[in-house]
């Protein structure tokens, strides 16, 4: 029986033995496409990092022409978002609907909670959606700016279930007026 050596595994022309070839060669290329995307990943977080110090700490970006800068499709994009720019590394990362996938990615600096709270203000636009109020309330508690009490009061005021009466055209609105109120009131009682 003759012995080839072929990917550091001898071959010696039975079935099992090609079966463990193929599974290692299936193997070996899992581990290229990881260590692929591991080097993608990396240089997705570094476009955003530029943009974000290119703007002052602010950058806003479509998740479609950044994947296609970085050749990769949109949801790897929003994996990064979500694993490397998330509250606990420092940034807050806000999704406006309606606005061509547009997401502002912003980098907090330490500064007081009235400060905090009022960036948070005047990022709400004339609208907001009762996930959106969510995600900010959750940020403001994760940076200190809010304790956890307070953003549930405030979440409450505002969700839909609080707002049912309201008509669904304007809910919207009339959640992004009572949520900036809310904030500047608590601004007011520290």
């Amino acid at each position: 029986m003759s012995k080839n050596v072929k990917f550091g595994i001898d071959i010696r022309g039975t079935r099992g033995d090609n079966v463990i070839v193929k599974e290692s060669q299936s193997q070996n290329q899992r581990r290229k496409e990881e260590r692929k995307m591991a080097r993608l990943v990396d240089v997705i977080e570094s476009m955003i990092k530029d943009m974000i110090e290119e703007n002052n700490g602010t950058a806003t970006i479509s998740r479609s022409s950044l994947a296609e800068k970085a050749n990769c499709v949109p949801s790897q994009v929003t994996y990064v978002l979500s694993t490397r720019f998330s509250t606990g590394n420092g940034y807050i990362v806000e999704s406006r609907r309606g606005g061509g996938g547009q997401i502002t990615v912003t980098r907090v600096q330490a500064m007081s909670p009235d400060k905090y709270l009022t960036s948070v203000i005047e990022s709400v636009g004339d609208n907001l959606s009762q996930q959106e109020a969510k995600t900010l309330l959750t940020n403001a508690v994760a940076v200190g700016a809010m304790k956890p009490r307070e953003a549930t009061s405030v979440m409450a005021a505002v969700s839909d279930r609080s707002l049912a009466k309201v008509d669904t055209d304007i809910r919207s609105a009339v959640r992004a007026d009572v949520f900036k109120n809310a904030l500047a009131g608590l601004m007011l009682t520290d």
